[in-house]
């Protein structure tokens, strides 16, 4: 939808920040949406009846039934980057890691991923601090919005980033592939100062956006929780009720009629009877009765929820085991389980195809802010992942010795087994250093060895007479040679 007041594409700096700021509004408030229940902070109480708030108030404020962070999260807990891998060489990139770790992205790497699979989308910024030193900066959805080049999914043509800082005063920066600039406005201001401009020396907006599952048709950011939250909603107002029917039909209503009910001085009913465990009740009225209403069979409730929960576990291709009493497991072995989380695995892979190619674009970014244009350039770039595959130390261990006997290089198998290429590096320097240790130990062991009198090779030892085919012959002739 056009922002108001831009009919045509934005030419002027103020053009394109009043467009993209009317963009980003609307981006945010949906990405809001979706964070408020990963963040389980939606209104339960709005999902209760009357009778609920009437009862309890805010008492149940802070409760939540709430399963969006256990979709999302047992993705990222999956997902984490150990490396680079940079041309031909099979080794993880020295230079890219340098990079990685002086960015903070072993922690803030996940902050990403975790946006953009609650949000849809998240953002990267690579730009140079005051030593000419590449900067990598994930960004929410909340504060930062793209517009790409008419026809094009990788090319942008500018993007925003909107900030507000402690005394409310808000901050703009609006990179185009040719300049940079920058404004504020305080929060009593309408209207954005004259920005001011400076070059940009990328020649490319070094913005990277992260985008979750994306579609050639698709416009919008998708998040993960899309298609759950109507059942979340469901099982929300479910559990209220259940609340509600613990307090007031989970106990059983008993019911005396045909006896006279007396008034107080004020007018108010008198309970006759005052039912304790050691009192017996006796009535004179010969017409009166007694009996009970059944309590309410609160298993109703459990059974729909558990029903929704084990929807959203297959709609989400979350394994049913990570929600409580989730479908019964009925075998603990690691091969069941291996084959119940092979969804959520498979999930997991195609997330990290498309984000690693936002990072290995950030990274190419980043060689060229430190004016390493060969690699700036390299379109063979890999981002190592980490197996998002949980399996037992025994199933692991008994599988790469199998693949050690079909001939895969050990340096293969170390990657296969969980180590990043930094631990690797390490273990090869460990087993040079030993083999060094050794061979000193064997030369020292050999020159502390003492040596016999005599012996071949030793001063004073005497020649060893020739023995052959020659020597018997001789002593067959008697010593006389043929």
């Amino acid at each position: 939808m056009p922002t108001p007041g831009i009919s045509a594409a934005p030419t002027t700096p103020t053009e394109w920040i009043t467009y993209l700021e009317g963009k980003l509004g609307a981006q945010a408030a949906e990405a809001q949406y979706y964070n408020t229940y990963y963040d389980a902070e939606e209104q339960v109480l709005a999902f209760a009846q009357r009778k609920f708030k009437e009862e309890f108030g805010y008492l149940f404020a802070d409760w939540r039934d709430n399963f969006c962070g256990v979709v999302i999260d047992s993705m990222t807990e999956r997902m984490r980057i150990d490396g680079f891998r940079w041309g031909d060489s099979p080794d993880a990139d020295e230079d890219a890691q340098k990079i990685w770790q002086a960015n903070f992205l072993d922690s803030e790497s996940t902050q990403a991923h975790t946006d953009a699979l609650v949000a849809g989308i998240s953002y990267l910024t690579v730009w140079g601090d005051e030593d000419d030193e590449p900067t990598i900066t994930p960004e929410s959805a909340l504060e930062m919005v793209v517009q790409y080049q008419p026809g094009s999914r990788r090319k942008l043509a500018a993007a925003l980033s909107k900030k507000r800082d402690d005394w409310g005063q808000e901050h703009v920066t609006l990179w185009t592939p040719d300049l940079v600039y920058v404004t504020t406005r305080g929060h009593k201001d309408s209207l954005w100062g004259e920005p001011q401009t400076a070059k940009n020396p990328l020649k490319v907006v070094p913005v990277v956006p992260l985008v979750n599952r994306p579609r050639l048709s698709r416009t919008k950011p998708w998040s993960e929780l899309k298609p759950i939250l109507p059942i979340q909603q469901a099982i929300s107002k479910i559990a209220a009720d259940l609340i509600t029917a613990s307090e007031f039909n989970a106990y059983p209503q008993r019911i005396i009629s045909g006896i006279e009910l007396n008034e107080d001085e004020e007018g108010n009913t008198v309970a006759p009877i005052q039912a304790a465990i050691d009192r017996l009740l006796l009535f004179e009225e010969e017409n009166v009765k007694w009996g009970q209403f059944s309590a309410a069979d609160l298993a109703n409730y459990e059974t729909a929820i558990t029903m929704l929960v084990m929807h959203l576990a297959s709609i989400s291709r979350t394994p049913s085991h990570y929600f409580a009493g989730g479908g019964g497991m009925s075998s603990n072995s690691g091969e069941f389980t291996q084959s119940r989380e092979a969804g959520l695995v498979n999930k997991v892979e195609d997330r990290e195809l498309h984000f690693g190619e936002g990072w290995e674009k950030s990274m190419r970014l980043a060689f060229l802010v430190k004016g390493d244009k060969a690699k700036a350039k390299e379109t063979r770039a890999e981002t190592i992942w980490a197996d998002p595959e949980y399996r037992s130390e025994g199933q692991k261990i008994d599988g790469l010795l199998k693949l050690n006997q079909l001939g895969v290089p050990m340096r293969q198998l170390q990657e296969d087994a969980g180590y990043t290429p930094q631990q690797i590096q390490r273990f090869e320097e460990m087993q040079e250093a030993e083999f060094k240790l050794q061979l000193e130990q064997q030369k020292a062991m050999a020159d502390a060895m003492p040596q016999q009198p005599g012996a071949p090779g030793q001063p004073g030892a005497k020649p060893k007479a020739q023995q052959g085919n020659s020597g018997n012959d001789n002593r067959k002739n008697g010593g006389k040679a043929a």
